[in-house]
């Protein structure tokens, strides 16, 4: 059910979005003040995060709206410069709601690092004398970060891969040994570079051959998040279009997503649109996530839409999306970042799983909406009256005259900076 002081969040200014999520009980009256001050990074922080620094980049932070996932209601940060996005997930979010919500299950969090061998003597011996060696090559891992180890975590299993020659393209044959770690609330990559970095002389002693590196794997196939929902037709109607007609196209998008990678990079771009808004927001690596994301929709060996939607039995719509998301909680800009500081307390998470069923939920709402208008009204209904803004603030337009730009841009047959420019002139000698 959507909160009152949430009503029409969109029509309001910014001061009084902030005083909504007040009175909402979404933030304290303490967030509110650093929101109105803006979530700058202090100037020597920013000076100790990369090198060379010379400034600071903002993106507009948003709040998307009325997401309910597993029975808790959420208010959704995202930092993204696309215009529609927030309002896209919000819409989405809002159908599913009444639906009942997102509903996720995140698998086991464990994290992959690889050492890669080469110069093997023989590939099958030494990958004997690996499987043979495990618990030891596990003992040293785990020895090389024993703080982990003591809250729980650690280097729990590993894997062996061999990766044959390829004599067309000229590359020799490699030893990959896989260690899987749970790094508990963080993403964990210092303690997983650190574990194989310390299990490289140890494989490189037993197997008589020589390591190339010793790195972690953003690809984390351990690491998985599935959101679904299921929407009645009633709630899927859009114009002349009925639920079942809407329901239809959908899926019949989506077959053609998969079928056509052409299309499914478009098709999960949509998808990434939420997921890289929220990851951004939240303090975590959005292009380790990003990465991940599209060497999972390849893993059948063509690149296929990441989300599937399917008929239910009741002729309801089911929507699944599953990534791997290896993000974390504490560490890394969650520590220092006065924007992802916020929007942690924002978001309300308990743990790194359930910043993973936001942000796999952000995914799935994203991709619903953007499907559902591909295939009825078109989308770029919803992008122009955006661009009609953007192109009224690019004329010099402040305050009110946005709006009023805006408005006349969207009227005119012509919507070009020209325009907008000539709009805003003739308004102002009004």
């Amino acid at each position: 059910m959507e909160n009152k002081y949430l009503h029409k969040f969109y029509q309001k200014n910014r001061s009084e979005r902030i005083g909504a999520l007040v009175l909402a009980g979404v933030i304290h009256e303490d967030d509110a003040a650093l929101l109105r001050d803006g979530l700058s990074i202090p100037e020597d922080v920013a000076d100790n995060m990369i090198e060379n620094q010379i400034g600071k980049y903002e993106l507009p932070l948003g709040a998307a709206l009325n997401f309910l996932i597993n029975g808790k209601e959420y208010a959704v940060p995202m930092a993204i410069e696309e215009p529609s996005v927030v309002a896209a997930a919000s819409s989405a979010a809002k159908i599913i709601n009444k639906a009942g919500g997102f509903h996720t299950s995140i698998e086991e969090r464990r994290m992959i690092g690889q050492v890669a061998l080469k110069d093997i003597p023989n590939l099958e011996d030494a990958e004997n004398i690996i499987m043979e060696h495990k618990a030891n090559i596990l003992q040293i891992a785990n020895e090389s970060k024993s703080s982990i180890v003591k809250r729980g975590g650690g280097a729990k299993d590993l894997l062996v891969r061999v990766l044959p020659a390829d004599e067309q393209n000229n590359i020799p044959s490699f030893l990959v040994v896989h260690l899987h770690i749970e790094t508990l609330e963080a993403m964990g990559a210092n303690i997983i570079d650190t574990m194989v970095e310390a299990i490289k002389p140890y494989l490189e002693e037993i197997t008589n051959g020589k390591a190339l590196m010793g790195i972690l794997s953003n690809y984390a196939t351990d690491c998985l998040a599935t959101a679904e929902c299921r929407i009645p037709l009633s709630l899927l109607e859009k114009g002349e279009f009925s639920g079942e007609e809407v329901r239809d196209r959908i899926i019949e998008a989506t077959q053609f997503a998969y079928a056509d990678p052409y299309r499914a990079v478009t098709h999960n771009k949509g998808i990434m649109n939420g997921v890289d808004a929220v990851v951004i927001a939240s303090g975590n690596d959005w292009r380790a996530i990003e990465a991940g994301a599209h060497a999972y929709a390849a893993r059948s060996g063509q690149y296929r839409s990441l989300s599937t939607w399917e008929k239910g039995e009741n002729g309801e719509l089911i929507g699944r999306l599953t990534l791997p998301l290896p993000v974390g909680a504490v560490g890394g800009q969650i520590s220092i970042h006065p924007a992802a500081q916020f929007t942690k307390r924002l978001m309300g998470y308990e743990n790194a799983k359930g910043l993973e069923s936001i942000i796999v939920s952000a995914g799935l709402g994203q991709n619903l909406s953007a499907i559902k208008a591909l295939v009825t009204e078109g989308i770029q209904k919803g992008h122009m009256k955006l661009h009609a803004k953007s192109l009224a603030i690019s004329a010099g337009a402040t305050g009110t005259e946005i709006e009023v730009v805006s408005e006349k841009l969207r009227q005119s047959k012509k919507m070009d900076l020209n325009t907008a420019k000539e709009m805003l002139k003739d308004l102002r000698e009004q």
